[in-house]
């Protein structure tokens, strides 16, 4: 109901055409100067099945002053029949020009054989000696489609056709005055033509940000701009400024210099070789074309990236070079601006600014400080704990001091590694002076600095902590099941080799089947050392050894050691149910004991599971502050259950047995 009111209230405001059935054909709703498709299709067994079967443009009537469909095209349900309408001299190419809008109109249907055909009959059509205003607006929505197309349709073919439509729609953008339009926008594609009579100094092109993609405003080419802002003030995300020779002024005299700029909102029709995308980011090109060449002095440009996936790390400023079919950077230079990225270049041709992203990384300042000092606080209990541990190592047996003793070495060194260590020392370059093309939208560095080995040695003194945890959990498995023989004779062998060789194996794999020198990447992330876990586009990647070099291995061992909890927990409540006495004091001790194995057992990161899979953003950042506070202070709970409260233990009940000697003194 509320979505019909609004389109109630819509039609009422007297910019759109509201659905209409015109001779059996229903036209839905449609903005002023737009083009409604038909909802029926032409039927299945035809070239265009699939594809609407006529159009109308959404015009104001000059009669009813209200807006309504008009010009309405019927389509031949065929691409063939449409290119041998469009052979020799091309009569009728209001028709025609409808025909390949309609079939282009579900972009993403057409193969390859489709989208060739429809460029080389665009191709034609630009290049007609006759035409009018409904032909050229049909031919511009029509590229504009085309450039929404799978690029994994394309063939060689293909490629050629664009480069005539390109090069076609250059010489178009220098003519259109004789259609009587200076400005043509359809969402991917905008086209602006301006005829100098009296010579300007320079002529500025600019894109502004937020208008609709459809708006003829979001363009505007005007002479004698001053600088590379936008004369209105506007946000802008594309400034060209073209300027003239001065001693072109003296020899003016009656000449008409026309100037015709074509934005290409992607890269589409530009498929490069050298230059790589992994990103879903989008480039724009903008071509700039002169009459007369030889009154060019140069041309400066700057162009925001869209869709950006980080920080800019480098970017090139290059033009479409048609000989070689890819981006070259000759006559091409870039200037400093803070603001963006910014080019000049000598000569007119279809421009472009190539950029490489590196990732940006955003984290809780508060959890950095909680960090620190948990850490901190923990370093300073595991080692007392491990002192303690070994000069009362008499009280509780060789192999219980082993096995807390080597938890607490793993704890403290990835303790320290992570406080000194986690930030990658080795900051990422500054955008270079050199007007290189990158190889790919994606930052490509080799390995420098020593953050894959600490990433490297984090990985595996976690993995060690935690392998440590579930022999201590074995350890005491043993001893609830055989009280009296303990665990076999050979634990403490077995103990020392998966203890430390079980995480060794590990990283050791992570690190030959994911890294190289030239993409460490792979291995570990950019700004953190540790563990990669996304792919470049920032998604999760099962592939990355976070998943099957971390997660997994630590999963396991969480899951051996909950259920070792459950099992001590279970035994030392089912103890002696007939015990009357002190019936607080047990219990208080039995969950206290029981508290203390989830302490050393590092039950506390199954938190960490939780906040991965969590989206509810109040949730996460709760979630998040228990893990951190939990774990980083995971040493100072073990410096608390075990040494603390076994010393106080000890000393009260060494006071205890004083009292007790003094009194039997006679």
């Amino acid at each position: 109901m509320m979505d019909r009111f609004m389109l109630l209230l819509i039609c009422l405001s007297g910019n759109t055409c509201p659905e209409e059935t015109i001779i059996g054909l229903t036209f839905p709703l449609a903005a002023i100067g737009q083009i409604s498709y038909s909802t029926q299709l032409c039927p299945p067994g035809t070239a265009s099945a699939g594809t609407p079967m006529a159009s109308a443009h959404c015009l104001n009537s000059t009669t009813l002053h209200i807006p309504t469909f008009n010009w309405i095209t019927l389509l031949d349900c065929g691409l063939e029949v449409v290119e041998s309408k469009a052979n020799g001299i091309l009569e009728g190419n209001m028709d025609v020009a409808s025909s390949v809008q309609m079939l282009t109109s579900k972009a993403e249907q057409l193969t390859s054989y489709n989208i060739t055909s429809a460029a080389t009959i665009i191709t034609n059509l630009l290049s007609a000696t006759v035409l009018n205003e409904s032909v050229v607006e049909s031919v511009v929505a029509s590229i504009s489609q085309l450039m929404q197309t799978d690029k994994n349709q394309y063939s060689e073919d293909t490629y050629d056709a664009f480069e005539s439509l390109t090069k076609a729609l250059e010489d178009f953008a220098l003519n259109m005055s004789s259609i009587n339009s200076s400005v043509l926008v359809q969402p991917n594609l905008a086209l602006q033509s301006i005829r100098l009579s009296n010579w300007t100094s320079q002529v500025q092109f600019y894109a502004i940000t937020g208008l609709s993609e459809n708006s003829p405003k979001r363009i505007s080419l005007l002479a004698d701009g001053a600088n590379m802002t936008s004369p209105s003030g506007s946000p802008t995300d594309l400034l060209l400024n073209i300027k003239l020779q001065n001693d072109s002024q003296k020899d003016w005299g009656n000449r008409n210099l026309s100037i015709g700029v074509v934005l290409y909102e992607n890269d589409r029709f530009f498929s490069s070789k050298q230059f790589k995308t992994e990103l879903d980011t989008k480039r724009r090109v903008v071509s700039a074309s002169l009459t007369d060449k030889s009154l060019l002095d140069n041309v400066e440009f700057s162009i925001m990236p869209e869709n950006m996936s980080g920080s800019i790390s480098d970017f090139a400023c290059v033009f479409w070079d048609y000989a070689r079919r890819d981006w070259r950077t000759e006559g091409c230079v870039k200037i400093r601006n803070p603001n963006g990225v910014q080019c000049k270049c000598n000569h007119t041709t279809n421009f472009a600014v190539l950029v490489s992203f590196r990732a940006d990384y955003t984290y809780s300042e508060a959890l950095n400080w909680i960090s620190i000092v948990g850490c901190s606080l923990s370093i300073v209990g595991l080692v007392l704990t491990a002192v303690y541990q070994i000069k009362t190592r008499k009280q509780r047996g060789a192999l219980s001091t082993m096995l807390l003793v080597n938890i607490c070495i793993c704890m403290t060194t990835y303790y320290l590694l992570f406080i000194f260590g986690i930030n990658n020392p080795v900051q990422s370059s500054s955008v270079s002076e050199k007007n290189v093309i990158p190889s790919s939208d994606v930052q490509e560095t080799v390995d420098q600095g020593p953050c894959t080995a600490i990433t490297a040695l984090l990985q595996y003194f976690l993995l060690s902590t935690f392998a440590w945890n579930i022999l201590y959990a074995a350890h005491v498995f043993f001893l609830i099941r055989n009280a009296l023989n303990g665990p076999p004779k050979a634990f403490r062998t077995i103990a020392m080799t998966v203890g430390w060789g079980l995480p060794a194996a590990i990283v050791g794999i992570s690190l030959s089947t994911t890294y190289s020198f030239r993409d460490p990447l792979g291995y570990r992330q950019e700004a953190f050392c540790w563990l990669a876990s996304l792919d470049k586009a920032g998604r999760f990647d099962p592939k990355r050894p976070m998943l099957w070099g971390f997660l997994l291995p630590l999963a396991v061992m969480l899951c051996f050691n909950t259920s070792l909890l459950v099992y001590f927990s279970q035994t030392i409540c089912c103890a002696n149910p007939n015990l009357k006495s002190s019936r607080g004091t047990p219990m208080k001790k039995k969950i206290l004991s029981s508290f203390s194995l989830a302490v050393v057992l590092g039950l506390s990161w199954v938190v960490g599971y939780f906040v991965l899979i969590t989206h509810e953003k109040t949730l996460y950042i709760i979630l998040s502050v228990v893990f951190c506070l939990c774990n980083t202070t995971q040493g100072l709970q073990i410096f608390l259950f075990f040494t603390l409260l076994s010393f106080v233990k000890t000393r009260s009940r060494n006071k205890l047995d004083s009292k007790t000697e003094s009194k039997g003194e006679p």
